[in-house]
């Protein structure tokens, strides 16, 4: 999913659950193993009507991740598939259970019905025509089709193709697109970007058997840092083997392929200007490891699957490619050079940085799809952890603040950003406030709802200095919020973060829309804080800020 805006549904039935004790301890395989079993016993027993379970749903093999809470409550996260195999999408689910026993469901799907069967009346063809006529792209390799089951949007689960075309968009950003066509009326029901690209191969320049090392980078807007490289005996490479083996490549201004690891002779990386290829590595090099650091630190999780396996970062990408993206396909995230300091930056920034990261780490938990109101949850959660990230920094050169890609923009004339978390129509495009329907516009401007949400739930109704009373903007906490309470207070920004953390890996599900991520995150600061908590008294207050009831 790429930073900038690109021209591009459900009820949660969430039950009222007991409170939770808090965040979720480190479980071993076994643990995780056990608590699966239950899960799936549970699926068979008593919860098989709670998951609006019909004939010919299957669970057992679809179990995506499990979580332990301290107290030993556990939540197993499934997908779910009808009829021999057809995938439900907006089918999945969370089982909660402590002691053996169902505590809850969250899930979007409200309905036990399914197709009337799996013959289709618009056939693979006729769907693969019709997705390419929305394409409007030349198609890359041979489209793929596969017969599914939707039921996002609160509809009828009907029978439909999903057609997937690769292509290349006029501003080099690789996209995989999925169409989503009804096979009993060949209607398009649905279509979001994956942004595909090839699995990478190994690097013939990548040492195999390397020893972690300590370098220096000089970026070009976080100043001169500290880099965990590999000490490959000949050279130094930028690959981070404290943090999984991730790696920073140069793609020399390809568009195709992962690109070379960056080699150095002395362990000091680039200048800390545009003129060494070396700088914008060093960077995102220290941007991902950063960005690890904090989900570890804060959350307790270890890289972007919660497996301890790094990913891969591509920077030099394109020509003047003003933009970046995450890459479930690749595992990859993937920077632009912007116009190499003109106007532009290279996206390597640290809030760029932990922006693209986090996909990764939504594609791992909730798999929030990037389409309607849960693709402008998923913009969401990658800002907010952005900016989380840059705070938990400190880096002097680059401070916390709710701005989202500032530092790229050479000279910021203005306040100039992508996304203003505190007042997103700054952008002159992003809601401050929900209204019904926004969700057929652009996720990334979708996303100010949630943006706007956290702002307030962190720091309250409070103007961000430089942008209040006699500046530019001339903001007043009455502009701040929607509904007139400027007498809203924060509960601070680590709390509001891991509140956010909890709804997103335990209750959200690919389908959540604003109503459900209001439910979700009020039942994330229960568990974390009380029933009857500041904390979840102010999820509440925080969400009617923004027209979110």
């Amino acid at each position: 999913m790429s930073l900038l805006s690109a021209a591009i549904l459900p009820v949660l039935a969430l039950v009222a659950l007991p409170a939770f004790a808090g965040e979720a301890r480190p479980a071993t395989p076994a643990a995780k193993a056990a608590a699966a079993a239950r899960a799936q016993a549970l699926l068979d027993g008593a919860g098989t009507g709670r998951v609006h379970r019909a004939v010919g749903d299957e669970f057992s093999a679809q179990i995506q991740s499990v979580i332990i809470d301290d107290d030993g409550t556990e939540h197993v996260r499934f997908n779910r598939v009808w009829s021999n195999g057809l995938p439900v999408i907006g089918g999945d689910f969370v089982v909660h259970a402590r002691g053996g026993e169902l505590v809850g469901i969250s899930q979007t799907l409200d309905t036990a019905r399914r197709p009337a069967g799996t013959r289709a009346a618009f056939g693979r063809s006729y769907a693969v025509n019709a997705a390419r006529g929305a394409f409007g792209l030349r198609v890359q390799g041979t489209p793929s089709a596969r017969q599914v089951v939707y039921a996002r949007g609160g509809i009828e689960p009907v029978l439909a193709h999903e057609v997937v075309l690769r292509g290349m968009r006029s501003d080099q950003t690789p996209t995989e697109m999925h169409y989503i066509v009804s096979a009993q009326d060949g209607r398009l029901l649905d279509k979001w970007d994956a942004i595909h690209v090839a699995r990478p191969g190994r690097d013939k320049n990548t040492c195999a058997t390397g020893t972690p090392a300590s370098g220096t980078g000089h970026g070009i807007t976080v100043g001169t840092v500290s880099v965990d490289t590999a000490d490959c005996g000949s050279n130094y490479q930028l690959k981070d083997l404290v943090r999984g083996g991730g790696s920073t490549n140069n793609m020399g201004m390809r568009t195709a392929g992962m690109g070379t690891v960056f080699a150095d002779a002395d362990n000091v990386w680039g200048n800390g200007t545009v003129s060494s290829s070396q700088s914008a590595g060093a960077e995102a090099h220290y941007g991902i490891a950063t960005t690890w650091d904090y989900f570890l630190d804060e959350h307790g999780r270890l890289g972007i699957a919660d497996d301890g396996v790094g990913a891969v970062a591509r920077v030099h990408y394109g020509r003047n490619y003003v933009n970046a993206f995450w890459s479930d396909a690749c595992f990859c995230m993937t920077f632009g050079d912007g116009d190499n300091g003109v106007n532009y930056y290279p996206l390597t920034v640290l809030d760029v940085a932990a922006h693209e990261m986090t996909h990764g780490v939504t594609s791992r938990t909730a798999n929030l799809i990037y389409s309607g109101e849960s693709g402008g949850l998923n913009e969401a959660t990658s800002d907010i952890f952005a900016a989380m990230v840059e705070y938990y920094a400190n880096n002097a050169s680059d401070p916390g603040d709710y701005l989202i890609g500032e530092e790229f923009i050479v000279g910021n004339p203005g306040n100039l950003a992508l996304r203003y978390m505190f007042k997103p129509s700054l952008d002159g495009r992003s809601y401050d406030c929900y209204v019904s329907g926004m969700g057929s516009d652009d996720v990334h401007y979708t996303s100010g709802v949630a943006n706007h949400f956290f702002y307030l739930l962190a720091e309250g109704a409070v103007v961000p200095a430089g942008f209040g009373a006699g500046t530019a903007d001339d903001l007043s906490p009455a502009d701040l919020v929607c509904n007139g309470n400027t007498a809203l207070t924060g509960i601070g920004r680590e709390k509001a973060g891991k509140i956010w953390y909890r709804a997103l890996t335990v209750y959200m599900t690919s389908s959540t829309n604003y109503a459900q991520a209001r439910t979700a995150t009020i039942q994330a600061a229960t568990d974390l804080y009380g029933n009857t908590s500041a904390e979840a008294n102010a999820v509440a207050a925080a969400w009617s800020a923004v027209g979110v009831n």
